[in-house]
């Protein structure tokens, strides 16, 4: 499968939509890094456990297109695929992955233009993240090509269900048995309220602290 290259939105070929993707996450993840140190450095603690990065595929991305119903060009790569640069910032608790949205959101060359709270109102197969859709300006030589990146914020419990749910997405091709469907609704039940147990105990630790 191929991308045939039309040239539009400033991009003409596969490595130059590697190269303005990459830098684009290279930018994002550097910007995480440092809020991250930054957070330590103020209160002496790190919201996020770790960053994954990483761009969509060749194939993934004809397969989305053609869902969508359109033709496989660069143009309509960069027109309507939105995750084609990924970044995954994993963290402890709940209560880090609005903070981390909020200092995104602060950030003055980050633009946001779409948010999708699956925390709130979680997926009806259970599952929860925070997803925010974002450009960032990638600086070539001759010109600035405002980027799309995909962020995704989970705790590290709600990644490891995810990582399963994905695996067995892919192991039946998105028709899995009922059985498993419903035992993945239970575990995500479990990791809701190890999440929100974590929390509390966490907030007992800090406050038994502060007693201190």
């Amino acid at each position: 499968m191929e991308l045939r290259s039309v040239k539009g939105e400033g991009i003409d070929s596969w490595k130059e939509v590697t190269l303005i993707y990459n830098a684009a996450l290279r930018q994002v993840s550097t910007k995480m890094e440092i809020l991250n140190d930054e957070f330590q450095h103020v209160h002496q603690y790190n919201p996020i456990e770790h960053i994954k990065a990483r761009i969509k595929t060749p194939e993934s991305i004809v397969k989305k297109l053609k869902r969508g119903g359109y033709e496989s060009t660069i143009d309509n790569m960069v027109k309507y695929i939105n995750d084609i640069a990924g970044i995954r910032i994993i963290c402890s608790f709940t209560s880090d992955i609005y903070r981390i949205a909020d200092m995104i959101r602060k950030q003055r060359d980050i633009e946001v233009i779409a948010v999708k709270d699956y925390i709130t109102f979680p997926k009806a197969s259970g599952y929860k993240s925070y997803h925010m859709i974002v450009t960032v300006p990638v600086y070539l030589s001759d010109r600035t090509v405002d980027t799309k990146v995909e962020i995704q914020i989970r705790t590290v419990a709600m990644d490891f269900w995810a990582s399963l749910e994905h695996k067995i997405h892919y192991k039946f091709e998105g028709d899995a048995p009922e059985y498993i469907r419903d035992e993945l609704i239970e575990c995500a039940k479990m990791v809701s309220d190890l999440d929100a147990r974590m929390l509390l105990l966490n907030d007992k630790v800090l406050s038994s602290g502060r007693e201190r």
